[in-house]
């Protein structure tokens, strides 16, 4: 399974940004995809998690009403829609495939992972 994440950038404190994850591979649509993110000096965190089959979601406290993940697996892709935007949300986020029809929150699930998009939200 190879993963794509694009839609970073910059944007200012309370708005918007949809990050995308394209993924290829035979079996890619039946894995349960996630993203996690990195910011400088901190260890990658878990943001949102989608089944194979997109019936169930979870997310971390801190991203909870504001972040979104969806996924389209005639398209093979998934997404993660971010509103109100704030500073502490500056990080790379990555996307990630894992072998599993639930959602997990734990990186060690994850064995495909994409390159990265930077975010950054100025306040």
């Amino acid at each position: 399974v190879q993963l794509q994440a694009s839609g970073g950038g910059l944007v200012q404190a309370g708005g918007s940004l949809r990050l995308s994850c394209a993924a290829s591979g035979r079996t890619s649509s039946t894995y349960a995809k996630g993203w996690f993110r990195q910011a400088p000096g901190k260890d990658r965190e878990f943001v949102a998690a989608i089944s194979w089959g997109g019936g169930s979601t979870r997310y971390a406290d801190s991203v909870k009403g504001r972040f979104t993940t969806s996924r389209d697996n005639t398209k093979n892709t998934v997404n993660l829609q971010m509103n109100s935007l704030k500073p502490e949300d500056t990080a790379v986020y990555y996307c990630a495939a894992a072998p599993t029809v639930v959602a997990g929150t734990r990186a060690d699930l994850y064995d495909y992972w994409g390159q990265g998009t930077q975010v950054t939200v100025s306040s």
